[in-house]
């Protein structure tokens, strides 16, 4: 393996960014970002991207790399990361992912090779295509007949991931169920600490939710996405589809009042919350801490630090 690496991990709102950052700086590391939409310049507001005060002087890798126009996927995550993981290694520094995107922290670890399964733009638009046409169902239908186990393992609405599975099928001839076999008994890439930051009580996270959705509207969510609209991106670009965007989109059109999209997003969010914690609890060696309502951030710090020293990196 390629050496130790320490994955702050847990769902939205739950104080990953600050902890990463104070770890980081604290202990000689650099974070490097597993959020799909930090990527993207421009998308602040909505995607809580980290501040320069927040990032504490530490470096913070994949964060502002693309344009909303461009796609970005865990194919993407896996190369790019990996080259920040190894160069912070090389430099005898400590590499700290941070996010909450589970798929990508997990295939960035596992070392998962994307490359053989092919990528193809025109081949993604066609299902994507597909997809607008005749409807989510339709597209999830065609992969139950060609892949049956991959169509078990998702959702009709997740339409990218469905896409990617037809995309893989078509390009290579093996399905994406055969990839992922392929792979899953391979030794990890990176000797790896997740950190899993959560909350005792399931409402605190739901009230951070809301908290954090009625600042983000504060600071300026609606003329983001009034300014991501005005790029006129494909209907199937990655950017579009960020939860905090798509649920505004009615109000910057004048479809419906603000109030009513900010309560579909903090319902959106929360759903996302609880998909994240159900992947971050397959992570067998994971260390979880349970934050009460009245979170105390130097006890984080400190039992943070104690698995640090545990694990051999400080």
């Amino acid at each position: 393996m390629a050496g130790k690496i320490v994955c702050i991990c847990g769902p939205t709102a739950s104080g990953k960014t600050a902890l990463a950052a104070r770890l980081a700086r604290d202990f000689g590391g650099e974070v490097v970002s597993a959020d799909s939409m930090q990527v993207y310049r421009g998308l602040d507001v909505g995607t809580a991207k980290v501040t320069p005060e927040e990032a504490l002087g530490v470096p913070h890798h994949l964060i502002d790399i693309l344009d909303p126009g461009e796609s970005w996927s865990a194919a993407r995550f896996v190369e790019q990361g990996g080259q920040a993981v190894d160069d912070i290694l090389r430099r005898g520094k400590l590499p700290i992912i941070c996010g909450g995107t589970g798929l990508y922290v997990e295939s960035l670890v596992k070392g998962l090779q994307f490359g053989a399964s092919g990528e193809n733009t025109a081949v993604r638009e066609k299902y994507t295509a597909m997809a607008r046409e005749e409807g989510s169902l339709a597209l999830h239908a065609v992969l139950a007949g060609k892949d049956p186990e991959a169509a078990a393992a998702i959702h009709p609405n997740n339409v990218k991931r469905v896409v990617r599975a037809l995309e893989v099928l078509e390009l290579t001839g093996s399905t994406i169920s055969d990839h992922n076999a392929a792979t899953a008994d391979m030794p990890p890439r990176y000797d790896a600490l997740p950190i899993i930051l959560t909350f005792a009580d399931r409402q605190t996270l739901y009230d951070r939710i809301d908290m954090r959705v009625d600042m983000m509207v504060e600071k300026g969510l609606m003329e983001e996405t009034e300014k991501l609209l005005k790029m006129e991106l494909p209907p199937s670009a990655t950017a579009l589809q960020a939860i905090g965007y798509k649920e505004m989109i009615p109000a910057v059109l004048g479809e419906d009042t603000t109030e009513n999209c900010a309560a579909a997003l903090k319902q959106a969010t929360r759903r996302y919350a609880k998909r994240q914690l159900t992947w971050f609890r397959r992570w067998e060696n994971a260390r979880w801490i349970e934050q009460e309502k009245n979170a105390d951030f130097e006890a984080l710090l400190q039992i943070s630090t104690k698995y640090l020293k545990d694990f051999g990196v400080i």
